[in-house]
This record gives C-alpha cells, structure tokens and sequence, in this order.
C-alpha cells in the first residue's frame, strides 16, 4: 500500500499546527513548525481567501494526517461510519480513535502514531491472547492490548516502564505489565483531536 514518505514536518506546517508525527521531537525547539509557521513551497508565506471548500477539504486532510490514513482507507471509513446509527461525525472519529495502532499510541507504547503502527507491523502486540500484526484492527470495550512477551526486553519497552504515563479516560494502563484495557467507547469529549469533523461531513456529503 502506499505511503508518504517525504518530511513528516511539512505536513504539519501545511496544516498549521502540530499534528505530533515525529514524537518527541514535536515538543522539542526542533519542531519545524515552532520554527517555520508558515505552509511549505515557494508561497508558503502568502495570504489567500480560502473557501468552504478549501476549509472542509483542509479538516479531512488533517484529520488524515492525524490518524496516518491515506484517501481510500479514510473514505471507507467514513462510509462505514455514515452506515452507523448516531451522528456521523462522531462515529468516524470513534472508528479511527479504536484502531490497534492509535491505542497503542493512547496507551503511551509509542510516541507517535507512526511509530505505533510500525511496531503493531512488527507483532510485538497482542489483543485478549492473539498476535495482531494488522494497524486497523478494530478494538472493542474489554479487550486487553499487551506487549508480546518477547518483546519485553527490547530497549523500546524498557524505555516505555521507566516512563510516566497520562492516558484517556476510556482506556488504562499497567505499565509494569506493559498491558492496556479498553474500558469503554471514547465519547466524542474524550477525544482530543482537533478536527471539526462537521466539516468532514459536509465535503463527503457534496
């Protein structure tokens, strides 16, 4: 499947604000956008009019950036999300915040949704017992996301015990036992995501 693969740094300059792709270098002074506020290319500083459209396209955009989806994976999830009862808006959100690999980053085992989805790639999770090596895998209230036994010893998880971790409120974690819960579906206050998904709503919905 295709992949960005040019500076992750560039994508949150066009967006205009952090979209934490790079980890910790997002809260350092090496964030690109701290230092260069303005969208890339040789017009990056003009000002231009954007339009409804370009307003709407723009949220669907970050909120790809994100959650790390290219076009076809988030419009299928946004079909899916339309086909649910409840506000659609809403139910996308839900849909890409209970993928395998944004729990992992929720539960503080990655720094980044990147990094996140290159270690479930990897298989050093389990969910409730079984290997699951596939990023979009749909987790559900009860399951129990853990790192694979052995993976424990890697530098990487080491890493992860020493470190002190702030998690949402739908979800919890045992950092000892490198182990997560998913205690409920996030409401649409639980998310933090700063997309306004009405907007996301209305492009499709042309």
């Amino acid at each position: 499947m295709a992949r960005y693969t040019d500076a992750n740094c560039r994508l949150c300059r066009r967006e205009g604000q952090k979209l934490f792709l790079k980890g910790d270098r997002c809260y350092s002074s090496k964030c690109a956008l701290d230092r260069r506020g303005y969208a890339p290319g040789q017009h990056g500083q003009g000002r231009s009019k954007i339009s409804d459209y370009g307003l709407q396209l723009r949220e669907k955009q970050k909120a790809k950036r994100f959650y790390g989806l290219q076009e076809t994976q988030f419009r299928n999830l946004f079909d899916k999300a339309a086909r649910k009862t409840g506000i659609t808006g809403e139910n996308l959100l839900i849909l890409l915040e209970t993928r395998l690999d944004n729990v992992v980053f929720r539960l503080g085992f990655a720094s980044s949704r990147k990094e996140a989805r290159q270690l479930v790639n990897h298989g050093h999770f389990q969910v409730n017992g079984k290997k699951v090596n596939i990023p979009s895998f749909t987790v559900k209230p009860g399951d129990v996301i853990k790192v694979k036994e052995k993976s424990t010893n890697s530098p990487k998880f080491k890493e992860v015990k020493e470190m002190s971790i702030t998690v949402p409120s739908w979800v919890s974690v045992d950092v000892e036992k490198l182990e997560g819960k998913i205690l409920s579906v996030p409401t649409r206050a639980e998310i933090d995501t700063p997309v306004a998904e009405h907007l996301i709503v209305e492009l499709y919905s042309k």
